[in-house]
């Protein structure tokens, strides 16, 4: 019995003693690892969400104006700081349903921003055809290719008055404005797919 109980006792010792020899800060990283992975929120996903967009009368027609909520990718961001310019294209529709026929599409439009970056200057550059604005970061560049306001899609008597219209938009990266080894990434990666869904709604002048 005397034998039985030192035995439990030896044992009992050579745990604490292992115990004790198991360094304290990898069991504290490793806690506070499982602790980043359940309360750290996710970050927003890569992508273009549009969040709200509008047909209104102007003096010589109509305009467009629409929010976006874009998500670059980090493989993204890092092409455009070594100079790889990115190409977005945002496409505009106006169709008029005809029951005895194809949809009659009176307006078709689009438009084109580059974002671009010159790493002498530190500058990056947002253009619309020969119109241009530079930015000193990234977010900046992002948030105004964010607002589309005062787009003109449609001149007087391009629409019908008292018609209904189906409106469409969407804003996606032009892949095929890339640099051909850029274009064979965005085939084999989702990295470099930035596009929405066609955004729908009625509108009646």
């Amino acid at each position: 019995m005397l034998a039985h109980t030192m035995t439990l006792a030896t044992l009992f010792l050579s745990f604490r003693r292992l115990l004790a020899a198991i360094p304290l800060a990898p069991v504290r990283a490793m806690l506070f690892a499982s602790m980043t992975l359940v309360f750290v929120p996710a970050a927003h996903a890569e992508g273009i969400a549009i969040q709200s967009a509008s047909v209104e009368p102007a003096d010589d027609g109509w305009n467009l104006d629409a929010s976006f909520d874009i998500q670059f990718s980090q493989r993204l961001e890092e092409a455009v700081n070594r100079g790889v310019p990115l190409y977005f294209v945002v496409e505009f529709e106006l169709a008029r349903p005809r029951w005895y026929w194809f949809d009659e599409k009176p307006v078709v439009s689009t438009q084109v921003y580059k974002i671009s970056y010159t790493p002498l200057l530190r500058q990056y550059r947002l253009s619309i055809g020969n119109q241009y604005q530079n930015f000193t970061r990234f977010e900046e560049v992002t948030r105004v290719l964010s607002r589309l306001r005062g787009w003109h899609v449609a001149d007087k008597g391009a629409l019908k008055k008292d018609q209904v219209y189906q409106a469409s938009l969407r804003m996606r990266l032009d892949t095929a404005q890339l640099p051909k080894p850029f274009q064979l990434n965005a085939i084999a990666s989702r990295d470099w797919t930035l596009a929405s869904d066609w955004h729908r709604w009625t509108m009646t002048p």
